[in-house]
């Protein structure tokens, strides 16, 4: 796997299967890693390294989502902090 361009954030969602906040997630954050704003890697909540974020991070809902290894949100992201997330990686 290529490494990412100097000052790329990695984001980590963790996703569990037919989980609609999870799809929205995906979709905006997938949006934001083609334009290159963010490098984004989906872990599925059944696996190894999932449990183990879950364990470390216990989210109350998915998808749980870590931005440079921290935690984010979990659950639905909302439009707001999605947006100052962006304007944070827009000006590095």
């Amino acid at each position: 796997m290529p490494s990412a361009p100097t000052g790329v954030v990695d984001v980590t969602l963790v996703t569990t299967p037919a989980c609609h906040f999870c799809d929205d997630a995906h979709e905006r954050l997938d949006a934001l890693d083609r334009a290159g704003l963010l490098r984004l890697r989906t872990v599925p909540a059944e696996s190894s390294e999932g449990r183990a974020l879950i364990a470390e991070h216990r989210p109350g809902m998915f998808p749980l989502t870590l931005v440079a290894g921290r935690h984010f949100h979990d659950g639905r992201i909302p439009r707001g902090k999605l947006a100052r997330l962006v304007d944070h990686l827009s000006a590095r």
